[in-house]
């Protein structure tokens, strides 16, 4: 009900967010490798940083080479993640979470709890080297053809005051993607998942872009759930200041207006792409 609630043109403007998604990075930008094996991608200015702290790092044109192949994924996660620290004490990465994330370089479309880690290291390293993180994105529909989304709160570190999905969040290291679904539920929705079949997969959206705090690479799982009737979010974890309960109208008037988090649009977006679009 939801999708067939929009008129052709609003679904066309959400096709041109999946479009737009990925931008193309700012032509002084620099290519992070660890040997032969692409990184991420550095801002111009975090790339002298980066190599002040971080030992054996070569800046060569346009392209910053550490030379860490060799080491194992322990010795690697901690050698950047002394580095990330050190530019932490020096003012230079912002927003750190005490939370870390698992960079892959294989199953980079759908990673599992069990795919070998390239690193693992502080989540808010992850803007400012560029690295392609995860995250699960849960659009919470209702029967009469709404959609649930939280508005953020103003202290969050990145896109204060902008409204989300029902429940949005990275990827910790060592999760599943299930498992984040059901923690992520809870924490910011206050809903206890009964069974993870009632998440309905809306596969996958990649978003690219330039931010503040470094260059944002995300891959957005993205899961459609259909709410009880008598559901009302509850927000756990202090991240959520408010919900609402909105139809497709008054999502587009927020997305037209900037209100939506990028990649919670790109997440709706996705969802009425998926093959349960004749469902919402």
């Amino acid at each position: 009900m939801f999708a067939r609630a929009m008129s052709a043109p609003q679904l066309q403007a959400l096709d041109d967010l999946q479009t737009a998604a990925q931008q193309a990075p700012p032509p002084d930008y620099v290519d992070f490798y660890c040997g032969p094996q692409r990184l991420g991608l550095l801002a111009s200015r975090h790339a002298p940083w980066l190599a002040s702290v971080l030992a054996d790092c070569t800046l060569m044109h346009n392209r910053m080479v550490w030379d860490a192949s060799n080491l194992s994924v322990l010795q690697r996660s901690a050698k950047l993640q002394t580095a990330l620290l050190d530019l932490r004490a020096q003012g230079r990465v912002a927003a750190w979470r005490n939370e870390e994330f698992s960079f892959f370089t294989h199953a980079a479309d759908r990673p599992t709890a069990g795919d070998p880690e390239f690193l693992r290291i502080e989540r808010a390293g992850f803007r400012f080297l560029g690295l392609l993180s995860h995250a699960v994105h849960i659009n919470g529909f209702t029967r009469d053809g709404k959609i649930w989304c939280g508005l953020r709160s103003a202290a969050k570190a990145t896109d204060p005051g902008l409204w989300d999905n029902v429940t949005a969040g990275g990827l910790a290291a060592g999760e599943s993607l299930e498992e984040c679904a059901v923690r992520e539920l809870w924490e910011e929705a206050g809903f206890r998942l009964p069974r993870s079949s009632l998440l309905e997969d809306a596969g996958h959206a990649r978003i690219s872009r330039p931010t503040a705090s470094g260059w944002h690479d995300e891959m957005l799982h993205v899961y459609n759930l259909p709410m009880p009737d008598d559901f009302f979010p509850t927000n756990q974890d202090g991240e959520v200041q408010a919900f609402a309960c909105l139809s497709a109208a008054e999502v587009m008037a927020r997305i037209d207006a900037k209100q939506f988090t990028p990649d919670a649009a790109l997440a709706i977006a996705q969802s009425l792409k998926s093959a349960q679009i004749s469902t919402l």
